[in-house]
C-alpha cells in the first residue's frame, strides 16, 4: 500500500515538473515546432500505463469527466464573452460564413463519410461522429495566432471561428447522442423528444437570464464602486457556473445556457471585461495542459488499442476534405485568394472541444459504436496535434511571404 501511495506521488511530481519546465521554456518553446498539446499528448503517454495500474477506474472516470465539464463551461463562456453583435455584423463577414455556411456543411458532409465508411453504425452515429469532430481549437496551432507575419485578418478570423464553433456545434452533439442512444436496442425512449427539445429551448433562456443579470448586477456595483477589480476573476466563475447549474436544475444543458450566457454578460456589461481574458491565461491554460494529459494518458491509449483502417480514414478526411471543402465554399465571392482561402481551411485544428464532448458524451450516454468512436475521434485529435502543431511555423511564414 505504501509502495502505491509512492508511486502515485512519483507520478503527480512528474506532471508538476512537466508543467513547471513548460513555464520556465514557453518563450523558447513557442520558436519551435512543438506545442502545448504535443508535449502534454506525449507527457499523459508516457503515464498512461503507471495510472491505469495505480488508479481505481471509478476514481478515473468521476475525476476525467469533472475536469471535462468545468474546462468546457470555462472555455464556453469565455469565448462566447468576447463576441461582440455589433462588431460581428460590421467587420466579420468573413468568419460569420465559415460559421453560418462553413460549420453546417463541415457535419453534412462529415455525417454522409462517417455514414459511408460505417453504415451498420447508423445515421445517428454519424451524425454524433461528425459534430464531435467539427468544432476547432486554435491552440493547436498557436503560433498563427500570434505570429505577427500572417495577416491580422486571418488570425482574427481563427480567433473568432475557433471560439464560436463550440457553442454552435453543441445542439448537434446533443441531439446526435441522443438519438444514438435511442437507437439501442432496450432503450427507454419515452419523452426523449421532449426532453432533447427542453434542453436546447430552456438552455439558452437560462444563459440570457443568468448572463442579462449577472452583468446588470456588476455593472451597478462598479458604478458605485463597491467592486474590487481583483474581483473580477471570481464574479466570471460564479456567472459561468451559476448558469450551467441554473439550466441543469430546470431541465435545460448546461452548456448551451454556459455559452449564451457568456455572450450575453460580454454585450450587456458596460466596463472592461478583461479580467475573463487574464483568468482564463491562467486558469485557463492549466485547465488545457490537463485536458491533453487525460487524453494522453485515458483516451489515446483505448482509442489506439480499437483503432482500424476506417478510424484512419476518416480521421484523414476530416482533416482534409470535410473540412477544407465546405470552408472554401463558405468563403467564394468574399475576395480572399485562393491560398487564403486554403489557409483558413486548414487550419481548422481538433482539439480540446473534440475531447470534452467525447469525455462528456460517452459518461453521460450509452450507445452503440462507442468503441468506434472514441478511436476515430483519438486518431483525428492526434493527428490534429501533430500535423497542425508542426505545419503551423512554416505555414505561418509561407502566407506571410505570400500576402
Amino acid at each position: 500500500m505504501e509502495a502505491m501511495h509512492w508511486s502515485t506521488d512519483l507520478i503527480l511530481l512528474s506532471v508538476l515538473a512537466s508543467i513547471f519546465i513548460y513555464s520556465l521554456l514557453t518563450n523558447a518553446i513557442a520558436k519551435t515546432i512543438i506545442t502545448l498539446p504535443i508535449i502534454f499528448m506525449v507527457v499523459g503517454y508516457l503515464c498512461a500505463r503507471p495510472i491505469e495500474a495505480l488508479a481505481e477506474p471509478e476514481l478515473l472516470d468521476e475525476g476525467k469527466r469533472l475536469l471535462a465539464e468545468i474546462t468546457l463551461v470555462l472555455v464556453l463562456f469565455s469565448d462566447a464573452s468576447h463576441v461582440r453583435f455589433k462588431t460581428l455584423r460590421e467587420n466579420f463577414k468573413i468568419p460569420m460564413r465559415m460559421l453560418v455556411i462553413g460549420l453546417p456543411l463541415t457535419i453534412g458532409l462529415g455525417m454522409t463519410v462517417a455514414y459511408l465508411l460505417s453504415p451498420e453504425s447508423g445515421l445517428a452515429m454519424a451524425l454524433l461522429t461528425a459534430a464531435v469532430l467539427t468544432p476547432t481549437d486554435a491552440a493547436l496551432g498557436q503560433t498563427v495566432v500570434s505570429s505577427p507575419e500572417v495577416p491580422e485578418s486571418l488570425r482574427q478570423t481563427i480567433n473568432v471561428e475557433s471560439g464560436l464553433n463550440d457553442g454552435l456545434v453543441l445542439p448537434f452533439v446533443l441531439f446526435g447522442a441522443i438519438l444514438a442512444s435511442a437507437g439501442m436496442e432496450g432503450a427507454n425512449t419515452d419523452g426523449l423528444a421532449s426532453s432533447a427539445m427542453l434542453q436546447v429551448v430552456l438552455g439558452p433562456i437560462v444563459g440570457i437570464a443568468f448572463g442579462w443579470v449577472f452583468a446588470k448586477a456588476m455593472d451597478a456595483a462598479q458604478n458605485r464602486d463597491l467592486m474590487a477589480e481583483a474581483a473580477g476573476g471570481v464574479a466570471f466563475l460564479a456567472v459561468a457556473f451559476a448558469a450551467y447549474i441554473g439550466s441543469e436544475i430546470v431541465g435545460g444543458n448546461g452548456f448551451i445556457a454556459a455559452f449564451v450566457a457568456g455572450m450575453v454578460f460580454g454585450n450587456t456589461y458596460k466596463h472592461e471585461i478583461h479580467f475573463i481574458g487574464e483568468f482564463m491565461e491562467g486558469v485557463g491554460q492549466l485547465l488545457t495542459m490537463f485536458a491533453f494529459l487525460v487524453f494522453g494518458a485515458l483516451l489515446l491509449p483505448d482509442g489506439l488499442e480499437h483503432v482500424t483502417w476506417k478510424a484512419v480514414v476518416l480521421a484523414v478526411l476530416f482533416l482534409t476534405v470535410v473540412r477544407m471543402l465546405p470552408i472554401w465554399l463558405s468563403l467564394l465571392g468574399t475576395g480572399l485568394a485562393l491560398r487564403e482561402k486554403l489557409f483558413l481551411g486548414w487550419f481548422g485544428p481538433r482539439g480540446l472541444a473534440s475531447i470534452l464532448f467525447t469525455l462528456i458524451m460517452m459518461d453521460e450516454f450509452d450507445f452503440p459504436g462507442e468503441q468506434e468512436l472514441l478511436a476515430c475521434v483519438s486518431m483525428t485529435v492526434f493527428l490534429s496535434i501533430i500535423l497542425h502543431g508542426v505545419s503551423a511555423a512554416p505555414l505561418s511564414k509561407w502566407i506571410g511571404r505570400a500576402a
